[in-house]
């Protein structure tokens, strides 16, 4: 993506950079898709252009930017060309199945942050849009690093976005779990998203309080429901 209107919510250095996770990390579940192979010794050595049979085609996800319009997914053709860029040994006959995976986790993404968005006033400006995007896979976040301490895998990678709702910015910190797939681990890819705002403002701690509160102490004080009048023959 060569300017702000065509790139992907990815951490985008180049041209579809990266797609949302790490393939560099042995941990990664895209890691069977790619073999890396050694930099080579004259950094001015030309990479391979993408085979000819890859489509251009591009589509254009369901996320709003802030200065109109959704963000562009890479084509691709601009996705092998990115993964040949990173030394990944990437094959042709992949791109079909690996940038329909690309799109489909960042848009689960962007649905988990408007679950978190939804009732907080986004709608009366437009509706809340996507402003900024880093990918920081080798920094933990908290949430992950105490997951870890408790036996969980750690993240394979992660992102913080940041939205803009009417004016106010917020960051959501969203790490990227590996799921557990039906069927065999070969065939199938399962990501488990958690994503939640950052601590940054009152807003992110208002909004992590009230789903807090919504997921155990509500549930705690609820009580059952009164059990239907039985009706008494005569």
């Amino acid at each position: 993506m060569a300017s702000s209107s065509s790139k992907c919510p990815v951490d985008h250095s180049a041209v579809a950079d990266k797609c949302p996770v790490d393939h560099s990390s042995s941990s990664s579940p895209w890691s069977r898709f790619f073999s890396s192979s050694p930099e080579p010794k004259d950094s001015q050595q030309p990479k391979a252009s993408p085979p000819a049979q890859l489509p251009l085609d591009r589509e254009t996800s369901s996320i709003p930017k802030a200065d109109g319009g959704n963000w562009v997914y890479p084509s691709q053709a601009q996705f092998y060309s990115a993964m040949a860029r990173k030394n990944h040994n990437p094959q042709a006959g992949d791109m079909k199945v690996i940038v329909p995976i690309h799109n489909a986790v960042n848009e689960r993404a962007w649905a988990e942050v408007m679950k978190w968005e939804a009732g907080q006033g986004g709608e009366k400006c437009g509706g809340v849009k996507l402003v900024s995007f880093k990918g920081r896979p080798g920094e933990r976040s908290l949430r992950a690093r105490w997951k870890a301490l408790w036996g969980y895998s750690p993240p394979f990678d992660r992102h913080d976005w940041i939205v803009d709702r009417c004016g106010v910015r917020m960051r959501y910190i969203i790490d990227f779990y590996t799921g557990r797939s039906a069927g065999s681990p070969a065939s199938n890819l399962s990501f488990y998203l958690d994503v939640r705002p950052a601590f940054d403002n009152w807003e992110g701690v208002k909004l992590r309080a009230e789903r807090f509160w919504e997921r155990w102490v509500g549930s705690l004080w609820s009580s059952p429901a009164p059990p239907d009048p039985v009706q008494s023959r005569p």
